[in-house]
C-alpha cells in the first residue's frame, strides 16, 4: 500500500472507555461474547458437515453463514480484548488496512450471501416440487464463490481509495476498530472522488441485494398468500422466519450508519450500533438459525449420544 500521499504510521483506537474498571467489565463481556460466538458458529458448521438431514440447499446457506461470522466476530475481538487491558492503544498502519480491507470484504460478502438465502427461501416457498432440482449443489456453490469474490474485490476497491487519502487531522481513531468514517473524519484535501466511490460501493453492496432480498420476499408473499390453509401458511412463514430476522437486525444497523448524511453522524452512538452487527450479531445468528429448528434439534442429540 503507498504510504507518500499521508502522514500516519500507526492509529491509536481510542475504543469505548478509558475508565480502568468499565474496560476490565468490557473485556470480560466482550469475552464472553466471542466465546459464545466461536462455539455456537463452530458447533453450527459441524452439525451441518456430519449430519446427512442438513445437507439440503438451506443448511449449505446457514453453514456458510456461521463460517463466514465466525472469522467477522475474529477480525473485531481479539484487537478489542487487547484493547481493554493493554494501556497500549496502538495499531500499526499495516494492521489497520489490514483489519480495514478484511472487515469490509466480510461485510460486503454477508450481504450477497443473505441475498442469496432469500432466493434460496423463494425458490422453496414459491416452487417446493423443484426445490431440490432448482437449487442444485453446482448453482448454491455458485453463488456462494460470487458473495466471496464480489465482497473481497469491493473491499479491495474502497481499501486501496481510503488508505490513499491524506490523513493530516491526527492519528486518534475514536473508535474501536478501524472503520471507514473515523478514518474519513480523519482525512482532508479533496475527498469528492472518495465520496462517489463509496457511494457506488453502498448502492451495489448494501442497497441492491437490500433491493433483490425485498423482492423475493414479495414474491414469497405473494405465494403464501395463494395457500388456502392457515396451518399451511404458518408453515411456509416459518420457513422464512429465521432469515428475515437475520436481514432485519444485520441490515438495518448497516443502513443506519452509512446511509445517512454525515451532518447526523455521532461516533458515540454509532459505537454502540457498530458493535451489534460486528460482534453481537454473529453470536445471534446460530441462536437465530437453531433455537427454533427442529432439524438443528434432532442433529444435536443425535451427535451428543
Amino acid at each position: 500500500m503507498e504510504r507518500s500521499n499521508h502522514t500516519a504510521t500507526e492509529f491509536i483506537l481510542v475504543g469505548f472507555t478509558t475508565d480502568p474498571t468499565m474496560q476490565l467489565v468490557l473485556f470480560a463481556v466482550f469475552l464472553g461474547v466471542y466465546s459464545l460466538t466461536v462455539v455456537g458458529n463452530t458447533s453450527l458448521v459441524v452439525l451441518i458437515c456430519k449430519d446427512s438431514r442438513l445437507h439440503t440447499p438451506m443448511y449449505f446457506f446457514i453453514g456458510n453463514l456461521s463460517f463466514l461470522d465466525f472469522w467477522y466476530s475474529t477480525v473485531y475481538t481479539p484487537k478489542i480484548l487487547m484493547t481493554c487491558i493493554s494501556e497500549d492503544k496502538s495499531i500499526s498502519f499495516a494492521g489497520c488496512v489490514c483489519q480495514f480491507f478484511f472487515s469490509a470484504g466480510l461485510a460486503y460478502s454477508e450481504c450477497y450471501l443473505l441475498a442469496a438465502m432469500a432466493y434460496d427461501r423463494y425458490m422453496a416457498i414459491s416452487k417446493p416440487l423443484l426445490y431440490s432440482q432448482a437449487m442444485s449443489i453446482k448453482l448454491c456453490a455458485s453463488l456462494v464463490v460470487s458473495s466471496y469474490l464480489g465482497g473481497f474485490i469491493n473491499s479491495s476497491i474502497i481499501t486501496k481509495r481510503t488508505f490513499a487519502l491524506n490523513f493530516c487531522s491526527g492519528n486518534v481513531i475514536d473508535d474501536f476498530f478501524c472503520d471507514l468514517l473515523p478514518l474519513v473524519k480523519l482525512a482532508c484535501g479533496k475527498k469528492d472522488g472518495y465520496q462517489t466511490v463509496l457511494y457506488f460501493l453502498l448502492a451495489s453492496n448494501v442497497i441492491t441485494p437490500t433491493v433483490l432480498i425485498l423482492a423475493s420476499y414479495l414474491f414469497i408473499i405473494a405465494t403464501i398468500l395463494r395457500i388456502r390453509s392457515t396451518q399451511g401458511r404458518l408453515k411456509a412463514f416459518s420457513t422464512c422466519s429465521s432469515h428475515l430476522i437475520s436481514v432485519t437486525l444485520y441490515y438495518g444497523s448497516i443502513l443506519y450508519i452509512y446511509s445517512r448524511p454525515q451532518s447526523s453522524y455521532s461516533l458515540d452512538r454509532d459505537k454502540i450500533v457498530s458493535t451489534f452487527y460486528t460482534v453481537v450479531f454473529p453470536m445471534l445468528n446460530p441462536m437465530i438459525y437453531s433455537l427454533r429448528n427442529k432439524d438443528v434439534k434432532e442433529a444435536l442429540d443425535k451427535l451428543i449420544k
